[in-house]
């Protein structure tokens, strides 16, 4: 390779300003979403037996900064909250009115209504029993 110092030294502080350029873009700050807790007077919570809620904690705040938006909003309180982990949802209390989802202030949503899984219904078989033959 036949470069001249003077060439090489220049190719070198201008390969040298663009790392700085492209780590600069790198570090800069994400920009911020505008996170708002929504007032949940405004919002009429209709109870709905085929639904109930469902905690996605991967987005939940409550797990780090405690946010309690979903849990002062839950009138039968079904919801609790677990440090470290998000919060749980007790499927037997919830009555499926949605107004966690109203008030919760993430996108995406850290709790969200889903239909009820039918857990009241007999099997058609009785499994044997131990001993029994079939």
């Amino acid at each position: 390779m036949n470069i001249s110092r003077k060439d090489f030294f220049k190719r070198g502080f201008l390969s040298l300003g663009e790392a700085v350029f492209t780590v600069r873009d790198v570090l800069k700050p994400p920009t911020k979403v505008p996170m708002e807790i929504t007032d949940g007077d405004s919002f009429t919570a209709v109870p709905r037996e085929n639904q109930v809620a469902v905690a996605f904690n991967e987005h939940c705040l409550g797990k780090n900064c405690g946010c309690f938006a979903c849990m002062e909003q839950c009138e039968p309180e079904a919801i609790q909250l677990i440090p470290g982990v998000g919060i749980e949802i007790n499927p037997h209390r919830c009555t499926g009115c949605g107004s966690c989802e109203y008030v919760c202030p993430v996108t995406p949503k850290a709790v969200s209504r889903e239909a009820r899984p039918n857990i009241n219904h007999a099997p058609t078989e009785q499994p044997p029993q131990r001993g029994e033959t079939t």
